[in-house]
C-alpha cells in the first residue's frame, strides 16, 4: 500500500525495503522483551535448520503474539478443547513458527524437539499450521484468505450458539475470535467476500490484526497493491484501528480492548510493522519473506538482539516460566465456566444436553425415523426431494444450519419456518451468503471447526469451482460440511454451457477425502442425506434440476444400497451378458436401455453407482460380485468420461460428454448429445461384438 509522499526506492535486482528503514522500534524491556526475542530466535533457528520457511513475519509479529497470549486471549493450555475458549486463526499460515513458538512456550503439547524438526516429515510442526497435528491450531491455513473466511465462520458460530442456548442469568457461550492476516490475505478475493459478509452481519466479536509490512515475495506491495485498506473495511461496516510502527505489546493489548468494546462491528487493527524486525541486513526486505536468513545473518541478528550468537532454540528459564504461567492463567476462567455450566445444566437440562450432544458431534437418537418416503412413479427432481428431506429432518436436528449463495429457491435449501440469520438476530437457522461462493466455502469450514453445528451450503454444481479451495481444505481437515450442488448436468437446459457442469463430477471426485454422491431418484436422495449426516468428513450432494422418475423399489434394488456406493438395481438374471453402470439422471436411461436390450435377447444388469468413494472402499471381491461376472461393462453419465475407465475395464464402453454443452431445452440436449437409451443400447452392442472378436 503506497502512502502519499513515501519514497519507492525500487531497484532492479535488489530486495526492496519499505519506506521507513531507519524506524527501528525501541527495545522492549524486561521479561516481555526477552520473550519477544525468544519468539524471534526460535523462528530464525527453526527456519534455518529446515532450510525452508518464512522467518520475517514471525519476527515482526512477536510483540503482537506476546500481547495476545499474555493479556488478551481467553484460553487454557491445560485444556485446549475447552468449548468456550477464544478462537485464534493465523490466516497467514506461512508464518507458522509464530504460532508454534507461542504454543510451545505457553504449555501446549509441542516440544522443542518438535520445533527442531520444523517442516520435516512426521513433525507436528508442519510447514503451515495443520488442524489435528497440534492442539491450539484451530484450522489448517496456508492458502491465503481462507483463514479470514474461517474466522468469520467461527465468529458467526459463536453468535448462533449464544443466541440459541444462552439464558437469562446463564451465559455459557461467550467467547471471541481473533485472527492475524497478511497483505496477501487481503489481496485474495475470498477475503474480500468474507469481510463483506462479516460486516453485514455485524460480527462484533471478530477482530483481525492486519500485518501491514508492505512486503510480499516479489517485493514491495506497491508493485500490485495500492488501495486504502482501512477505507475498504470501514465501507464494509468494520471498525478500523491503527497501531503504528514500533508498537509495544501494551499498544496491541489496548487495541484489542478497544475492539472488545465495540459490540456491533467486527474490528480490523492495522499493525504497521517491518518484516524481519531485529535483522540488521534483511529487515524490511522481501529477502526475509520466504527463505532462511542465512547463518551469518542469524548470528548478526542475535548479536544485535543481545542474544548468545551460538545458542540454538534457546528458551531462557525465566521466559519459559513466565509464558507457562500465561498459558495456565486461563484455568481459572475455564473452571469458572465449568461451574456456570453445571448451574446451567441444573436450570435448563434439556438445552444443556442438546448443546453437549452437538459439541460431541453426535446425532440425536431416532433421527432417522424422520426421513421421508416417496411413492414410486412420481416424477421429482432430486433437488426437490433433497428439500423435502431437509424439511423433514430439520426439526429433529437443531444443529443443522445453512443456506445458499443467493439460490435458495433453486437449491431448495431453506428450512421451513426457520428464521433468517440477520445482523443482531442470530437465533435463526437460515443463512444468506449472497453471491459469495468463495466466502461461503470458507465460512462453512469455520462453522464446522467451531463445533456444535452441522453446516450445509448450496449453489449450482457449476459454481463449485468457486468453492474448490475451501472444499479441499474441508477434506484435508475432515470437516463434516454438506454441500448441496444442484443443476448437475446439461439437463439444466436453456442457460447454456456456462451453467452446465461437464467436468465437475470428475473434478470433485479427484479430491481425496471428499465423498461425492449423485442420487438417481428421490429414494436415493433420502439415503444420500443419511450418508452425509453420518459421515465424519465433507459430502457433496449433486442433484438434478429436472424431474426424475421415482423408481419402483418393489421391483428394483432397495435404495439403502447407496451406503455401499454401488448396488444392483436390476438383477439381469440368471447371468448378465453386460453390466450397465450409471449415476443420477442417467440411471433411468440405463434401465430403459436394459429393457430395450432384453427385447433383443441381451441380459443386462444395471448398477446404480451414486458414490464412487464408497464403492471403491468395498473389497474387490465384493465389487466383482456386484458385476455378476460380466466382463463387458458400459457406463453412462452426463459428464466427463474421466475416471469411468477404472470401472468399465478394457472391454467396456462409456457414454459420456467430453465437451461443453449448448443452450436449449434439457430433454432436447440429452437427445442431441446421445445420452439416451438408444445410444446406450448401441454402445452395448458394439462392446459385446468387440468382446466376441477379441482373443481369449
Amino acid at each position: 500500500m503506497t502512502i502519499a509522499g513515501e519514497p519507492k526506492a525500487l531497484r532492479e535486482g535488489v530486495p526492496v525495503a519499505h519506506s521507513e528503514p531507519d524506524a527501528a522500534p525501541p527495545a522492549v524491556p524486561g521479561i516481555a522483551g526477552r520473550t519477544i526475542d525468544t519468539l524471534r530466535t526460535l523462528a530464525m533457528d527453526a527456519v534455518e535448520r529446515a532450510r525452508s520457511g518464512h522467518p520475517g513475519t514471525p519476527m515482526a509479529l512477536a510483540p503482537l503474539a506476546y500481547a495476545l497470549w499474555t493479556e488478551v486471549l481467553s484460553y487454557d493450555s491445560a485444556d485446549p478443547a475447552w468449548p468456550d475458549r477464544d478462537r485464534f486463526v493465523l490466516s497467514c499460515g506461512h508464518a507458522s513458527m509464530l504460532l508454534y513458538g507461542v504454543l510451545h512456550l505457553t504449555g501446549y503439547p509441542l516440544s522443542l524437539e518438535d520445533l527442531r524438526a520444523f517442516r520435516q516429515l512426521g513433525s507436528p510442526a508442519a510447514g503451515h499450521p495443520e488442524r489435528g497435528e497440534v492442539p491450539g491450531v484451530e484450522t489448517t491455513t496456508g492458502p491465503l484468505g481462507q483463514g479470514v473466511g474461517n474466522a468469520v465462520g467461527l465468529a458467526l458460530a459463536e453468535r448462533l450458539l449464544a443466541a440459541r442456548y444462552n439464558r437469562p442469568g446463564h451465559v455459557v457461550v461467550d467467547h471471541r475470535t481473533w485472527a492475524i492476516a497478511s497483505d496477501g490475505d487481503l489481496m485474495e478475493g475470498v477475503c474480500a467476500e468474507a469481510v463483506s459478509l462479516a460486516g453485514h452481519l455485524g460480527l462484533g466479536r471478530l477482530t483481525v490484526f492486519w500485518d501491514d509490512n508492505r512486503i510480499t515475495i516479489d517485493g514491495a506491495t506497491d508493485l500490485a497493491f495500492s488501495e486504502d485498506v482501512g477505507a475498504r473495511f470501514a465501507a464494509c461496516g468494520w471498525q478500523v484501528l491503527r497501531v503504528g510502527m514500533g508498537a509495544a505489546p501494551g499498544d496491541y493489548a489496548r487495541s484489542a480492548r478497544e475492539a472488545m468494546a465495540e459490540p456491533d462491528r467486527p474490528t480490523l487493527v492495522i499493525c504497521r510493522t517491518r518484516i524481519a524486525e531485529g535483522s540488521p541486513g534483511k529487515v524490511g526486505t522481501s529477502a526475509a519473506h520466504g527463505a532462511p536468513l542465512g547463518a551469518a545473518e542469524v548470528r548478526a541478528t542475535k548479536r544485535a538482539l543481545g542474544w548468545p550468537e551460538d545458542a540454538e532454540f534457546l528458551v531462557p528459564e525465566d521466559v519459559g516460566a513466565h509464558m507457562l504461567a500465561a498459558g495456565r492463567r486461563g484455568g481459572a476462567a475455564r473452571r469458572d465456566w465449568e461451574r456456570r455450566f453445571e448451574a446451567y445444566r441444573a436450570a435448563h437440562p434439556a438445552a444443556a444436553a442438546e448443546l453437549e450432544r452437538a459439541w460431541r458431534g453426535e446425532l440425536p437418537a431416532g433421527w432417522q425415523d424422520a426421513l421421508p418416503r416417496f411413492e414410486p412413479g412420481r416424477a421429482l427432481a432430486t433437488r426437490q426431494a433433497s428439500g423435502a428431506v431437509l424439511a423433514a429432518l430439520a426439526p429433529h436436528l437443531p444443529e443443522l444450519v445453512g443456506g445458499s449463495a443467493d439460490l435458495a429457491g433453486s437449491n431448495n435449501t431453506t428450512i421451513p419456518g426457520a428464521d433468517d440469520v440477520r445482523r443482531g438476530a442470530y437465533a435463526g437457522r437460515t443463512l444468506h451468503f449472497g453471491v459469495r461462493e468463495h466466502a461461503m466455502g470458507a465460512v462453512l469450514n469455520g462453522l464446522a471447526l467451531h463445533g456444535g453445528l452441522r453446516p450445509y451450503g448450496a449453489t449450482f454444481l457449476i459454481f463449485s469451482d468457486y468453492m474448490r479451495p475451501a472444499i479441499r481444505l474441508a477434506a484435508l481437515m475432515r470437516l463434516p460440511v454438506i454441500y448441496v450442488f444442484t443443476h448437475d448436468s446439461i439437463g439444466v437446459g436453456e442457460d447454456g454451457p456456462t451453467h452446465q457442469p461437464v467436468e465437475h463430477l470428475a473434478s470433485l471426485r479427484a479430491i481425496p477425502g471428499l465423498t461425492v454422491v449423485r442420487p438417481a431418484d428421490a429414494a436415493e436422495t433420502v439415503e444420500a442425506w443419511r450418508l452425509a449426516l453420518e459421515s465424519p468428513g465433507p459430502v457433496a450432494l449433486c442433484l438434478s434440476r429436472q424431474a426424475l422418475p421415482t423408481l419402483d423399489r418393489a421391483r428394483l434394488g432397495p435404495a439403502e444400497g447407496l451406503a455401499r456406493g454401488g448396488y444392483v438395481l436390476l438383477e439381469g438374471a440368471p447371468r448378465p451378458d453386460v453390466v450397465l453402470l450409471a449415476t443420477g439422471s442417467e440411471v433411468a436411461v440405463a434401465l430403459a436401455a436394459a429393457e430395450r436390450l432384453r427385447g433383443e435377447g441381451v441380459v443386462a444388469r444395471v448398477l446404480s453407482l451414486p458414490c464412487w468413494e464408497r464403492f471403491e472402499a468395498l473389497a474387490e471381491a465384493e465389487r466383482e460380485a456386484l458385476m455378476g461376472g460380466a466382463t463387458v461393462r458400459v457406463a453412462v453419465e452426463a459428464g466427463a468420461s474421466l475416471g469411468w475407465h477404472r470401472w468399465v475395464g478394457p472391454r467396456g464402453a462409456i457414454v459420456a460428454l467430453d465437451r461443453f454443452g449448448a443452450s436449449g431445452p434439457g430433454p432436447r440436449l440429452m437427445e442431441h448429445f446421445g445420452l439416451t437409451p438408444e445410444r446406450v443400447a448401441e454402445a452395448t452392442r458394439r462392446a459385446l461384438a468387440a468382446a466376441e472378436r477379441a482373443p481369449a
